[in-house]
């Protein structure tokens, strides 16, 4: 299995976030993200990244969310958020992205992601993901998707 790591908040992974932005769309663009935290060095890491060598080749924004108000299903308060997941183009089809779920997988919670791309919701629907109903309330993506634990 690849080995999923969390990534410090530093300028360094500022500077390997700089290599997914010629690759990807607006939207999953983590860097204004991480350079907006590097102050803060001692705050918890939401970004998880998987490298090849010395090379980040895949990273996504996992956190978890609790909402009593609105429950993900009605009863869980508690789920996790896969806000952005990408794979350089030359790593993709490695199995990177599908390890970087696995990894969010492992924590048993709901988990609710957003299909930024067409493309993408056929790789959500091959990991088991559902189309989550729309609350206006709770839900700013029209695109989210939901897996929940066995």
């Amino acid at each position: 299995m690849k080995k999923v790591h969390n990534l410090a908040i530093n300028y360094k992974t500022a500077e390997e976030f700089k290599k997914f932005r010629e690759y990807g769309s607006q939207e999953l663009h983590m860097l204004d993200e991480l350079e907006a935290n590097v102050i803060d060095a001692n705050i918890d890491s939401p970004f998880y990244g998987i490298y090849q060598g010395d090379e980040l080749a895949a990273r996504m924004c996992l956190y978890k969310q609790t909402d009593t108000t609105h429950p993900i299903d009605g009863t869980n308060s508690e789920f996790l958020i896969i806000w952005k997941l990408e794979v350089l183009d030359r790593f993709q089809g490695r199995g990177l992205g599908s390890a970087l779920i696995d990894y969010a997988k492992s924590f048993q919670l709901p988990i609710k992601a957003v299909s930024h791309f067409k493309d993408s919701r056929a790789f959500f629907d091959k990991h088991n993901f559902k189309t989550l109903e729309y609350d206006i309330e709770r839900d700013l993506a029209d695109e989210s998707l939901i897996w929940y634990p066995h």
